[in-house]
C-alpha cells in the first residue's frame, strides 16, 4: 500500500483560507479555484483546502477533529513559533507547555482545524 501523501481539510472559504496558509507556510498556493486550493509542501506533500459547501458526498466534520503537525527541532524554536504566530493574530488553543512527549502549542486556522507545533524532549528520542 502507498503512503498517505495528501490531505484535504473542509474549509468554509477556500480564499481566506488560502491567504491563512500562504502566509502561515510562506508559499503560494499551486492551484486555486473559487471551491478549492492546493499547497505542495516540502517532500511532495500536498494540502487541499475544499469548500465544505460544494465537497461531495458532502462532509458532516468540523475544524478540531484532528490535528496538523508540524515539528520543530529546539523548544526554543517552538517558542519562537508560537511568538510570531500570536503576533500574527492567530488563534491559540494551547499556549506553549512541556508534555510527556516535548515542548508544544496548538493553534487554531479559521475553521477551527488544530495546528500542532513540538520538538520531542531528548529522552523520549533516545528511548
Amino acid at each position: 500500500m502507498r503512503s498517505p501523501n495528501f490531505i484535504i481539510l473542509y474549509v468554509d472559504s477556500p480564499e481566506a483560507s488560502s491567504a491563512f496558509y500562504a502566509k502561515l507556510l510562506g508559499r503560494q498556493p499551486v492551484e486555486s479555484s473559487p471551491t478549492f486550493v492546493l499547497f505542495v509542501l516540502d517532500g511532495g506533500f500536498k494540502l487541499g483546502l475544499w469548500s465544505r459547501h460544494t465537497v461531495q458526498p458532502a462532509a458532516a466534520a468540523g475544524g478540531g477533529g484532528a490535528e496538523i503537525v508540524l515539528a520543530l527541532e529546539t523548544s526554543g524554536q517552538v517558542d519562537a513559533t508560537h511568538s510570531d504566530w500570536a503576533g500574527r493574530g492567530i488563534e491559540m488553543a494551547q499556549a506553549p507547555a512541556d508534555m510527556d512527549f516535548g515542548r508544544t502549542f496548538v493553534a487554531l486556522d479559521p475553521d477551527g482545524h488544530r495546528l500542532r507545533v513540538y520538538c520531542l524532549d531528548e529522552a523520549v528520542v533516545s528511548s
